[in-house]
């Protein structure tokens, strides 16, 4: 008898930000799944098992999530973010192409959660507020050609730009590379926001133009989101807020 599967979004961090929904799919799993810190973000419950696994382990880890369920087990699989941005839907969908025949049986839901770049954008005021689009700068899965590309386009095309996986230890010259792009086709006044650990008590958002922004600004944990020509920031006494206009000069709003 095949049971269900669940992938399911944890959200930005904080937990007021987990949603109704995946907080009851969790309560009522038998085991959970996913990347060990987001599995420790899951509080522990008597009789439910937890299977953690490293990074780039995600095929094999909704494999072993769908295996799971097509025995008759209730899985959630975990996700930082939303399940499907950059995330476990994806994967599981993979898996599920590839996968035996008897997997087909098994119920699957993806359960949103509040990813990062939105997250982000809401503490700082709108900065997506217009067209936008999001690039994920890990080269793990894709070359760097493709990124520098799509990033040149992006700018072309003049869109805010949320860009996730900016910098790690393994790949600490991306984000560099992706700050020697930017400074080609943009001028040094276009507005950048690091949003690093939004929604945990590490939050911290910094907003600077593009010539005062070096690498070491940003880390795995840090989302940064590129402004269009028109995002400005809004000094206020109260607080400063970022945002893109939603119209476009001489069209009225």
């Amino acid at each position: 008898m095949s049971g269900w599967l669940a992938i399911a979004g944890l959200g930005p961090g904080g937990q007021a930000l987990v949603t109704p929904q995946v907080a009851a799919a969790l309560e009522a799993a038998s085991d959970v799944v996913g990347y060990f810190p987001y599995v420790d973000r899951v509080p522990v419950r008597a009789g439910q098992a937890r299977h953690a696994s490293d990074n780039r382990e995600e095929l094999a880890r909704a494999r072993h999530a769908l295996a799971l369920a097509a025995s008759g087990r209730g899985v959630v699989v975990v996700s930082s973010g939303d399940p499907g941005v950059f995330a476990m839907a994806s994967a599981v969908c993979e898996a599920l192409e590839h996968g035996p025949a008897a997997w087909g049986d098994v119920e699957v839901q993806v359960l949103p959660g509040i990813t990062a770049m939105l997250a982000a954008s809401a503490r700082a005021g709108a900065p997506l507020g217009h067209d936008f689009c999001a690039i994920n700068l890990s080269d793990n899965l894709k070359p760097w050609t493709l990124i520098e590309r799509r990033l040149r386009l992006a700018v072309e095309a003049d869109f805010a730009i949320a860009l996730y996986n900016p910098r790690s230890r393994s790949r600490p010259e991306g984000f560099a590379r992706t700050l020697a792009v930017l400074r080609e086709v943009c001028t040094d006044d276009r507005l950048i926001l690091f949003a690093r650990a939004v929604s945990t008590p590490d939050e911290r958002l910094e907003v600077v133009p593009l010539g005062a922004a070096h690498a070491e600004m940003a880390d795995m944990r840090t989302v940064v989101i590129i402004g269009s020509s028109l995002t400005r920031l809004l000094q206020r006494p109260a607080g400063a807020l970022l945002y893109t206009p939603r119209a476009t000069p001489g069209v009225a709003p």
